[in-house]
């Protein structure tokens, strides 16, 4: 497993072999009337678009730090083990990708109260409409889906935080 999640952080192939495989059995499963070309072709087309959207958010955040992709990872690897690198160009360029990736957290974070009321917007509307309909099962399931989608997004997010905000000090003492 460590092998995979290794190969899953360092290599777009991987990636996208994986969004492929995802989305060929979501297309599948949501779309069980149509050829299973189609689902190849909607499949391909959604691996596409995810991949061309990772790869740029990975090029502009290797060049913000100043190393390639694979150094990325291997830094981040490094922030979620409390590894504090011992050479000082090393060193600088985690004080970069952690000052980069507190720089998303902080400026997704102005968006995070909005994502979390059309969520919940989203959750009473099929309350509501469970309520008329006079089926309540799919929408409290939603609902319960929802509010566990909610938290983890917000206790990754917290969890992420804490780890650069302790490399941030960590390398401070260094």
């Amino acid at each position: 497993m460590l092998s995979l999640k290794r190969l899953l952080d360092r290599s777009l192939t991987a990636q996208a072999i994986l969004v492929f495989l995802v989305a060929l059995g979501t297309t599948a499963l949501l779309r069980r009337d149509e050829h299973p070309v189609v689902w190849v072709l909607q499949s391909a087309l959604y691996s596409g678009v995810a991949i061309a959207v990772l790869a740029v958010q990975r090029r502009r955040a290797a060049r913000a730090v100043g190393t390639d992709a694979g150094g990325i990872a291997d830094l981040n690897r490094k922030i979620r083990h409390h590894e504090v690198p011992g050479d000082p160009q090393e060193q600088a360029t985690m004080r970069r990708l952690v000052a980069e990736q507190l720089g998303q957290v902080e400026r997704a974070g102005k968006w995070l109260p909005y994502w979390l009321g059309a969520m919940g917007l989203v959750a009473v509307g099929l309350l509501v409409l469970g309520a008329v309909s006079g089926s309540l099962v799919f929408p409290l399931l939603f609902v319960l889906g929802m509010a566990v989608l909610c938290s983890w997004v917000l206790w990754m997010r917290r969890r992420s935080v804490d780890r650069l905000h302790r490399m941030r000090q960590a390398l401070r003492h260094q």
